[in-house]
């Protein structure tokens, strides 16, 4: 994965996010205070954005900073090996995320 395909998603990620929010880049961009442009170079891929500009985004959005990361369904292609291996790390990930929520409950309680 090159740093391009994370850039790009990254900006598929926003766009989606916003969208599914009802948001305009305008409103996003007022609830981020951010420029409209920012926002557009960031959907776009135009630009890398800073650490406090992204920081900006998952607020206004309401994520956890991974999300904007993430891939989409559409990024995943049935043929590829590497989609296979992105699939079972993130598989993993999660199960060991679980694992570990599950753990510090069961501290909690015992």
């Amino acid at each position: 994965m090159t740093p391009d395909d994370i850039q790009n998603r990254l900006g598929e990620n926003v766009k989606r996010i916003r969208k599914s929010l009802k948001l305009t880049q305008f409103e996003l961009a007022e609830k981020a205070e951010l420029s409209e442009e920012t926002v557009k170079n960031i959907e776009l891929s135009r630009c890398w954005t800073s650490d406090k500009n992204l920081a900006k985004l998952t607020k206004a959005l309401d994520v956890d900073i991974h999300t904007l990361f993430l891939p989409v369904h559409s990024s995943f292609n049935e043929d590829s090996t590497d989609s296979g291996i992105i699939k079972s790390a993130i598989a993993k990930n999660l199960r060991e995320y679980v694992d570990t929520v599950l753990n510090e409950i069961e501290s909690e309680i015992d």
